[in-house]
């Protein structure tokens, strides 16, 4: 009992030596205190920063949501060649691995962890002389502004970190060039989509329709209209998650109704249902910004379309 209590006396006066930056006002995690603790022992560790979802007052994370945190190392290398270090988290499941990149002048990298017990860390390696420069040098990058929490401090790294407005990657209203711009590209790729559903090129017509039509050119635009809905304050999900939570329920049900499987006419189906989704967003989201829909444009794609469908299967 004697050797517990200094322990914690240990750790009572290492807390009073941290920087008064350190944020402290957060609920416990069982994680992140298993993260600090590890990292006071690390000599090369001299500061963490968790980001991300986790770092964002009244969130709630699920069981799923990752854990992002930014190490600050006195060299990056070791933590860079070796994956000993990650045994201190679980056992390593898989991983992905940056390759070790200079960035403004300092050494960088990362990896994704996936632990066999359920844990996911996204580890940011980073010289400890960027994030002091980051905090010399406002205004904050993106990956910190989203939201960030300073769980350990040892050299005042981070002092003079300007505090995060929440506001990085959410979307800003389109001008009307780019309104059209999006609209036009949306109907040249489902061109694409036409062309290898015809040919019974069933993976390149799935991937050009869900990951380039809907992916890259639809969720944008539906994410302009639940912006509008919220004042442009929400901060997209990657991929289009948590829509469902933003997109009123009737679009939605639509973005439902253009997943399916790999029969020749319900692809068919899938592709007129997206573009008629389309129509139906980018027309709200017109009239609420002042922008005219290209409806000329739109009547000759379908037409074109069509007129492909039309031809029948050719192989």
């Amino acid at each position: 009992m004697f050797f517990i209590g200094l322990f914690r006396v240990h750790l009572f006066f290492r807390f009073l030596e941290r920087p008064p930056t350190v944020q402290n006002s957060y609920p416990s995690d069982p994680i992140l205190d298993r993260l600090t603790c590890w990292a006071e022992g690390q000599p090369l560790v001299r500061a963490m920063i968790l980001s991300s979802t986790r770092a964002i007052p009244n969130t709630t994370p699920d069981i799923f949501s990752d854990y992002d945190v930014i190490l600050a190392l006195s060299d990056v290398r070791p933590f860079f060649e070796s994956r000993e270090w990650l045994a201190a988290f679980g056992t390593v499941l898989v991983m992905y691995r940056d390759p070790l990149d200079n960035r403004d002048g300092f050494l960088q990298s990362g990896n994704v962890v996936q632990f066999e017990e359920g844990l996911k860390i996204d580890f940011s390696l980073w010289q400890a002389e960027y994030l002091h420069q980051i905090a010399a040098n406002p205004p904050l990058q993106d990956e910190l502004d989203a939201g960030y929490r300073i769980l350990l401090d040892k050299d005042g790294l981070t002092r003079g970190l300007q505090p995060p407005t929440y506001k990085a990657y959410i979307p800003r209203p389109p001008t009307e060039t780019e309104y059209l711009e999006a609209i036009e590209d949306s109907f040249l790729v489902a061109t694409y989509v036409a062309k290898y559903i015809q040919r019974g090129d069933l993976i390149a017509a799935k991937h050009i329709l869900d990951n380039f039509l809907k992916q890259e050119h639809l969720r944008p635009m539906l994410e302009w209209h639940y912006e509008i809905d919220h004042h442009w304050s929400v901060k997209p999900g990657l991929h289009g998650r948590r829509m469902q939570q933003w997109l009123r329920p009737d679009l939605y049900a639509d973005l439902q109704s253009t997943y399916t499987g790999a029969g020749f006419e319900e692809n068919w189906q899938a592709l007129f249902n997206t573009l008629a989704l389309l129509r139906k967003a980018v027309l709200e989201v017109g009239a609420r910004l002042g922008f005219a829909y290209p409806a000329e444009m739109e009547r000759r794609t379908l037409a074109y379309l069509q007129k492909i469908k039309n031809i029948g299967r050719i192989r």
